[in-house]
C-alpha cells in the first residue's frame, strides 16, 4: 500500500474511532489495516494509536501528526477538486508560437472564438520566423513547416499541406511579361523569403521532367508578409506557400506563374509536448484548430 493509502487509513481510523470502520471506509480487510497501520508505525518508529482499549485513542505524537495528516490530505483533495474543475472548464495561459504570417492570417482570427468557447483560456501568440526550443520557452503548441523534431519528446502531428507557387502582380507581369518557362526566370525580378530550403535554387517538377533554377533574388527578405506586400506592389515574381497568398490570388490581386510546374510542397506541423497526460487547454485548442482546417478546406484548396 502507498503512503497516501496509509494516511488515509490513519486519518480516517483516528476520526471514526475503530480500524474496522477505516477498512470499511477503504474497502480493504480488518488484517489488511491492522498491518498497514502497523507498517506507518514501523516506518515512523513511533506509535500513532494505542490499542489497548475497545476505542482506539491517539498517542501525544498520534494526535500532531494526525493534525498534519489532516491538513495534507485536504490540500490533496483541493487540487484534484481544482483539476478536476479545469477538466470541466478549462483555465490557463496557451502559449502558441508560428511564422508570423501563419499567425496573422490563420491563428489570430480564430481566437475570438475559441475564447467565446473556453473563455477563462488565455491565448499567447509568438510569432517568429524562426523555431523556439519548445520546452525551454514554455511554448505550449507550436506551428511550424520543418519536417522532424531533434528533440524526441516532442510529437507531431500533421495539420495541412501546401503548395509553393510563384505569382506577380497584375502590373509587373504587364512590364515584364509573362514567363513561359522556368528558364525565363533568368529575365524576371525574384523576391525570395530568405528562410526557405535553398531559397535561391529551386526545384521545378512536372511529371516526369525536373527542372533546376538557381536565381539571384531582387529582393530577400526573412519575413512572409514583406515578400508579400513587395508583390502587391509590382517590385517582381514572389515564391511563397499558397496559404499565405491564397486569397490575393483568389481576389487576382496576384497572378499564378509556371502554375503547371510543382515546387517542394510544405507539410504544416503541430508540435508539442508529449505528456501522458495533456493539459486541457493544449488538447482543446489543437482539436479547435483542426476542427477548423477540416471544414474550411484549407488543404484541398492550397494543394490545388
Amino acid at each position: 500500500m502507498d503512503r497516501f493509502t496509509e494516511l488515509e487509513l490513519f486519518v480516517n481510523t483516528a476520526e471514526l474511532g475503530t480500524l474496522s470502520k477505516a477498512a470499511e471506509k477503504l474497502d480493504i480487510s480488518n488484517a489488511a489495516a491492522s498491518r498497514h497501520l502497523a507498517a506507518l508505525e514501523n516506518r515512523l518508529k513511533v506509535r500513532l494509536i494505542e490499542r489497548n482499549t475497545r476505542r482506539l485513542s491517539l498517542t501525544n505524537a498520534g494526535h500532531d501528526f494526525y493534525a498534519r495528516c489532516k491538513s495534507v490530505l485536504a490540500e490533496l483533495s483541493e487540487a484534484e477538486a481544482t483539476v478536476s474543475a479545469a477538466l470541466i472548464e478549462p483555465t490557463g495561459t496557451l502559449t502558441i508560437t508560428a511564422t508570423i504570417s501563419f499567425a496573422m492570417l490563420h491563428i489570430a482570427p480564430l481566437v475570438p472564438e475559441f475564447q467565446r468557447l473556453y473563455p477563462r483560456i488565455k491565448v499567447k501568440i509568438v510569432g517568429a520566423n524562426r523555431y523556439y526550443d519548445i520546452i525551454d520557452s514554455e511554448i505550449d503548441l507550436a506551428i511550424r513547416t520543418r519536417e522532424f523534431e531533434a528533440d524526441s519528446s516532442i510529437t507531431i502531428r500533421k495539420l495541412a499541406e501546401t503548395r509553393r507557387v510563384l505569382a506577380a502582380s497584375p502590373k509587373y507581369l504587364q512590364r515584364k511579361g509573362v514567363p513561359a518557362s522556368v528558364e525565363d526566370l533568368a529575365d524576371h525580378d525574384l523576391l525570395i523569403y530568405s528562410l526557405a530550403n535553398h531559397p535561391e535554387m529551386m526545384e521545378f517538377t512536372k511529371g516526369s521532367e525536373r527542372r533546376s533554377v538557381k536565381i539571384q533574388p531582387a529582393l530577400e527578405t526573412n519575413d512572409g508578409q514583406i515578400v508579400r506586400a513587395a508583390a502587391l506592389a509590382g517590385a517582381g515574381i514572389l515564391v511563397q506557400p499558397k496559404y499565405i497568398i491564397y486569397d490575393d490570388l483568389v481576389a487576382g490581386r496576384l497572378v499564378p506563374v509556371l502554375d503547371d510546374w510543382d515546387l517542394p510542397r510544405l507539410i504544416i506541423n503541430l508540435a508539442f509536448q508529449d505528456r501522458r497526460h495533456m493539459p486541457a487547454k493544449t488538447r482543446l485548442f489543437i482539436d479547435f484548430l483542426l476542427d477548423q482546417f477540416k471544414r474550411k478546406e484549407y488543404e484541398r484548396y492550397w494543394t490545388r
